[in-house]
């Protein structure tokens, strides 16, 4: 794996951000996170990125143990939900930022930050400041500023949310295009499950800060087992209409219980139909029920079958 988190527990006060999560990325591969809001996927991202420690636990990227690297140490880049540019610096300068950090040669860095102005389509508004750029520009600056150190590895947090729909498809095609010219290895987090569906290549299901499923993009969508993922991808509108009016959803009852006080056993059973008393006494084992398919379920203790 060239990224890999093992037994990571993340601990603020009495809430568990993370609770004994692992997970890897193959290299070159795009892996995905879903899950509601408070569920955790924000915080892995910033403990990959160096902006958080864990508790306990290790991570490593390609081969090597960083928990003890700075984050400007790390050679990861990050896209934000909200661009995160600099207000008051131009195109140029917000891509070149990360590059004066480092302390860059100045031929080097007009160099490499002119290249990806013309990579990522924004020749001719290097001088432009980010009030007088569309949304859609303003993110292509953020991807900009986070390839300009040359990582291979880059995390995406919603980084089309808040974007107009027509717009958001540019963002991704060029996200992808990225990543098969220079071979990048991608982290996304996204709450938009047809998009996850077309652009990933692995998909972990998160739920109050412990993983629920974990398996492959055709597996997962295709054959979901933990019962959140089945609610999760029962929701996915078809553009079929009749199809749409005949499928079966999963409807789940209730709402995400507090992180601060969430339920004892499985942390999902206050709104899963299938919960019997052992789900409120014993959490279930995040365990591989078929090859690369892993599920944290009472129900599939056994031979991955109900």
């Amino acid at each position: 794996m060239y990224v890999e988190m093992r037994n990571i527990y993340k601990q603020y006060g009495n809430f568990r951000a993370s609770d004994n999560v692992s997970f890897g990325i193959e290299k070159g591969k795009l892996a995905a996170l879903l899950g509601p809001s408070g569920s955790g996927k924000t915080t892995l991202l910033r403990m990959i990125a160096g902006l958080e420690n864990p508790n306990a636990g290790d991570i490593f990227i390609d081969g090597n143990r960083v928990n003890d690297i700075p984050a400007a140490k790390r050679e990861i880049g990050f896209v934000f939900q909200s661009y995160a540019l600099f207000r008051y610096m131009t195109v140029y300068d917000n891509i070149a930022f990360g590059l004066k950090v480092q302390k860059a040669d100045k031929t080097y860095i007009k160099k490499r930050v002119t290249e990806l102005i013309e990579l990522i389509g924004l020749k001719g508004l290097e001088k432009r400041y980010p009030s007088q750029l569309s949304g859609g520009q303003r993110q292509r600056v953020g991807i900009a500023r986070a390839l300009a150190v040359e990582p291979k590895f880059i995390m995406c947090d919603e980084p089309i949310s808040a974007l107009d729909v027509s717009i958001q498809a540019q963002v991704v095609n060029l996200l992808i295009k990225l990543q098969r010219e220079m071979g990048l290895t991608y982290l996304f987090i996204s709450h938009d499950l047809s998009m996850v569906k077309h652009i990933s290549d692995r998909v972990g299901v998160m739920y109050l800060g412990s993983f629920v499923e974990l398996a492959s993009n055709e597996v997962l969508y295709s054959s979901p087992k933990h019962p959140y993922t089945q609610a999760l991808i029962s929701a996915i509108p078809e553009a079929d209409p009749d199809y749409e009016s005949q499928k079966e959803k999963t409807k789940l009852e209730g709402e995400v219980p507090s992180p601060l006080n969430p339920p004892s056993g499985c942390k999902f059973r206050t709104r899963c139909k299938y919960a019997t008393e052992r789900c409120a006494q014993e959490p279930p084992v995040f365990r591989e029920v078929e090859p690369d398919h892993f599920v944290a379920c009472h129900l599939f203790d056994k031979d991955g079958e109900k």
